[in-house]
């Protein structure tokens, strides 16, 4: 005979409850941090119970690990800016370029600047989550591979030092922006990433 407990079982994980519990972990962990976000409060937003959360992510490290990966793969999310350097209608300068020409709130409306989800993991776990640090050094070299890749193809006549520098200001602006809740460095840095490549592509 089936009791109320465990109907409400069943209603609370069920199909899809992995995606919920990623969605509600995208949702609070860029509004409110990753700490200040306790499982009691994603089990509420992601409609779960606490087993069912733990069946899909045995520790708190897992799931951070697997929302670094969600918002990773999104191309309309926070990370979505970077996809500027794959862009096929545009030069491996103007690509450069683009890398810098949005908001890193992602919409010029948006109350709070969030800042890159990876830097801000980096920040909040602090060497505590091994698995997220590994995710996070891999994502932030492999932009940098692409940035001194693009400055390559850009004619740079040091493109390692050039994706190098890029990689410093687009990161430096990003969190300066967050620290100060203020687009306007973000966008000053595509004036300096202007001038950046100038001298790096220019008469030697």
């Amino acid at each position: 005979m089936e009791t109320s407990e465990t109907t409400a079982g069943a209603r609370r994980g069920g199909r899809g409850a992995r995606e919920r519990i990623l969605r509600a972990a995208v949702e609070l962990f860029a509004r409110d941090g990753i700490h200040a976000t306790g499982i009691a409060k994603l089990t509420e937003v992601a409609h779960v119970s606490t087993r069912t959360l733990y069946q899909h992510f045995p520790s708190k490290e897992a799931l951070v690990s697997a929302y670094l990966q969600q918002v990773e793969s999104d191309l309309q999310g926070p990370v979505a800016v970077e996809t500027a350097l794959e862009r096929g209608d545009l030069s491996a300068r103007e690509r450069l370029l683009e890398l810098f020409a949005e908001d890193p709130a992602g919409s010029p409306r948006a109350e709070v600047v969030r800042g890159c989800p990876f830097h801000n993991a980096a920040v909040e776990t602090a060497g505590t989550m091994p698995e997220a640090a590994a995710l996070v050094e891999r994502h932030k070299k492999e932009l940098t591979a692409r940035l001194i890749s693009t400055s390559a193809e850009a004619g740079a006549h040091e493109p390692e030092t050039l994706g190098r520098q890029l990689a410093v200001l687009f990161e430096g602006a990003r969190a300066l922006s967050t620290s100060l809740n203020d687009a306007r460095p973000f966008r000053d840095a595509r004036e300096l990433a202007r001038t950046l490549i100038n001298q790096a592509t220019g008469p030697t």
